[in-house]
C-alpha cells in the first residue's frame, strides 16, 4: 500500500428527536428485511494464509527482479487449478522517475459470458524501499509486504479455490494488480501525485483485457491480514460507492464482524480502486486496514521491514475472506 491518506472525512450528525413507538416501528420495519436464505461457503483461512506463506517464499515481488518473475508463475498457475478464464496483461510501464518497469496483470474469471458481474482485486507486487523503517539503515531495503499485498491476495486465492468448488451464482472476475507500490520513496515526495501509483491498475483501466469490459461494482483489498485490524469507510470509496461500502459493511456486521468492520469514516487512500472509478467508471471501493492511533494512519509495519509473516493472523483473512464469499453467494 501507498500513499498517505489525504484527508480525514469529518462526519456531521444531526439529531433527530422521534417517539420510541415510531422508532421500534422503524426498527421492526428494517430488521424484517431478510437476505435470502443461500448456502455461503465456509472460508477457509488455514488455506489462505498457505497462499500468503507461499508468496513471500520468493523473497521480495519487486518488479524486474527474479522474485517477481517466479512469483507471477506461481500465481497464473494456481489460477489455472480453479478456472480455466485465466489470461495476463504483460508488458512495460514506466515509474515515476523513469525506470523501465516489466509488469503482470493477472485477471480469473467466473462465467465469463455473464454480463451481471463483480470485480474482486488486489495488488501482488511488493515495495521496494521500506521508506517508513524506524532503523534509517533499512529505508532502502525491499519490503516483504506480507500484509501490504500478500494478503489480499491469500484471500483472493482462497475465494478462487472456493469458486472451483461452488459455483458463483453472477460472473467474477479476479484481477490482481501488478506495480501498485513503486510510488516515489518518502525523500522524493516534493514531486508526489496519486498517478505515480497503483500503476497497473491505472493500465487495466485504459486497457482491460476485455475491450467492452464492465461490472456492477468492484471490491479492492489491501492491508488485510494484521490481528485486530479495522477497516473504516475509506473517502474515495464513500465519494464513488458509498451505497456498495455500506452494503458490504452491513454485511459483515449481520455475520459477525462488526469489530473489524466499523461504520466509522475513514482517510482518503490512494490506491487501485482510484483509476477503476475514475479511469474504467467501474463503482470501486477498498477494504483497508487503517488505524487512526498510528502516525501514518496505516497499521504500524507499512512499509517497513517488518511487514513479514509473523504480522498475519488467519483470523483477520477470516473476517475479510468470509465477507466476500457472503457478498458473493447472495448476490442476484
Amino acid at each position: 500500500m501507498k500513499y498517505l491518506p489525504l484527508l480525514i472525512i469529518a462526519g456531521t450528525f444531526i439529531a433527530v428527536s422521534c417517539s420510541q413507538p415510531a422508532k421500534q416501528e422503524a426498527e421492526k420495519k428494517d430488521s424484517s428485511v431478510a437476505k435470502p436464505k443461500v448456502f455461503v461457503p465456509d472460508f477457509n483461512s488455514d488455506s489462505a494464509l498457505a497462499f500468503v506463506k507461499a508468496q513471500l517464499a520468493f523473497g521480495p515481488r519487486v518488479p524486474n527482479t527474479p522474485a517477481h518473475s517466479k512469483c507471477a508463475a506461481y500465481l497464473i498457475d494456481e489460477m489455472k487449478k480453479y478456472t480455466p478464464e485465466v489470461a495476463v496483461q504483460k508488458g512495460e510501464i514506466y515509474a515515476y522517475n523513469k525506470t523501465s518497469l516489466k509488469f503482470q496483470n493477472i485477471i480469473a474469471s467466473w462465467k465469463p459470458e455473464t454480463k451481471n458481474r463483480i470485480l474482486l482485486c488486489a495488488h501482488w507486487d511488493s515495495r521496494p524501499w521500506a521508506d517508513h523503517d524506524p532503523d534509517a539503515k533499512n529505508r532502502r531495503k525491499p519490503v516483504d509486504g506480507a500484509n501490504d499485498g500478500a494478503s489480499g491476495v491469500g484471500i483472493l486465492l482462497e475465494v478462487a479455490r472456493q469458486l472451483s468448488i461452488k459455483a458463483p451464482p453472477i460472473g467474477i472476475d479476479l484481477i490482481l494488480f501488478d506495480v501498485e507500490d513503486y510510488g516515489p520513496h518518502q525523500e522524493e515526495t516534493a514531486d508526489n501525485s496519486n498517478d505515480q501509483w497503483g500503476l497497473g491498475a491505472q493500465y487495466w483501466s485504459k486497457n482491460p483485457h476485455k475491450a467492452d469490459y464492465s461490472a456492477k461494482y468492484g471490491i479492492l483489498l489491501d492491508m488485510t491480514g494484521a490481528p485486530n485490524a479495522t477497516f473504516y469507510q475509506e473517502g474515495i470509496s464513500m465519494q464513488y460507492a458509498a451505497d456498495i461500502v455500506k452494503s458490504v459493511w452491513s454485511t459483515a456486521n449481520r455475520i459477525g464482524y462488526s469489530s473489524s468492520f466499523l461504520e466509522e469514516p475513514g482517510n482518503q487512500i490512494t490506491d487501485d480502486h482510484v483509476p477503476i472509478n475514475t479511469i474504467r467508471n467501474i463503482p470501486t471501493i477498498d477494504i483497508i486496514h487503517q488505524d487512526k492511533n498510528s502516525a501514518t494512519g496505516f497499521y504500524p509495519y507499512w512499509h517497513t521491514t517488518g511487514d513479514t509473516f509473523d504480522k498475519i493472523d488467519k483470523n483477520t483473512l477470516k473476517v475479510v475472506g468470509q465477507t466476500l464469499l457472503t457478498v458473493i453467494f447472495e448476490e442476484q
